[in-house]
């Protein structure tokens, strides 16, 4: 498996009453599809997955894989604080048709990086499933750094990392990590154009809920080596990422995807985009409409 292009990190859509949207569910990953996303992620922390009771993740990944398994990659959410029950977390992604588990870093616990080789180590040769590593210290508390990259991309299992740290030094020490066999994605979406021109093979992405085809483009501009082009387009897209930054996610980018008829809100103890931000909101959906009628 080389896990490449835009992926999306799917939010997780509600009915009105907080049960789980499947029919919502089934027209967000259609525009995925139509926009030509090459994976998505389902139950990861932009999916609310904590919010979720296990009948509830399986019914969301078996969906997903129903509808378009066949077309494109389906990575599972199953980081959690302990390695045990990421284990059986990662063995339920598998039982339920998953490609591949996004492992984050176990968040609040804060391990060393000796525990986090051993527990990205158990996960890969225990879970039954590919693993992708998953830092994102801003949520975690814990960061993955990249010399405990270069000891867990050897192991067969793991096939790739999702970088949330957008910082060029960061990157600068990974980009030499990447292979046939383990791909370099960020996890930062106003950064990801960057990462890519400098050898990352693709993104794991929040916005692309709302703009697949754009995030498509710019990912193949960048594979066809128009990078400087991919650059000036993504400019574009700055009004969207601060947007998107504007409460924790996935709160904004759920109200986006409201404005699309797609979910109608969050689990607490998240909350519905504030009424401050809400002609902010307004302005973002017609952009989306915007660059994804112009996207080919």
């Amino acid at each position: 498996m080389h896990l490449s292009g835009s992926i999306t990190a799917l939010a997780t859509p509600f009915t009105a009453a907080g049960d789980l949207d499947l029919d919502a569910w089934a027209r967000l990953i259609d525009l995925q599809l139509r926009g030509g996303t090459r994976g998505i992620v389902v139950a990861g922390s932009t999916g609310e997955a904590a919010a979720l009771s296990d009948d509830e993740y399986l019914r969301l990944l078996r969906a997903a894989v129903a509808q378009a398994g066949d077309r494109l990659v389906v990575l599972a959410g199953t980081g959690q604080s302990n390695t045990a029950k990421t284990i059986a977390q990662t063995r339920l992604a598998r039982d339920g048709g998953a490609d591949a588990a996004l492992v984050v870093t176990p968040p609040y616990v804060r391990p060393t990086q000796e525990g986090l080789v051993a527990h990205y180590t158990a996960v890969a040769e225990q879970g039954g499933l590919p693993v992708v590593l998953y830092n994102v210290p801003g949520r975690t508390g814990c960061d993955l750094q990249p010399e405990t990259v270069a000891r867990l991309c050897r192991h067969p299992g793991i096939v790739g990392l999702k970088e949330a740290r957008g910082d060029e030094a960061r990157w600068n020490a990974l980009y030499p990590l990447a292979g046939s066999d383990f791909a370099l994605l960020s996890g930062d979406d106003p950064t990801f154009v960057r990462a890519l021109r400098g050898g990352a093979s693709g993104v794991i992405s929040v916005a692309s809920n709302v703009v697949p085809a754009t995030f498509r483009r710019l990912c193949d501009l960048v594979a066809a080596g128009q990078g400087e082009a991919a650059s000036a387009q993504d400019a574009g897209l700055s009004g969207l990422y601060d947007f998107l930054g504007v409460e924790p996610n996935p709160i904004p980018v759920k109200a986006l995807l409201a404005r699309q008829g797609i979910g109608h809100g969050l689990r607490l103890p998240l909350t519905s985009l504030s009424a401050a931000h809400q002609g902010q909101a307004d302005a973002m959906a017609q952009l989306c409409r915007r660059l994804e009628h112009e996207s080919p």
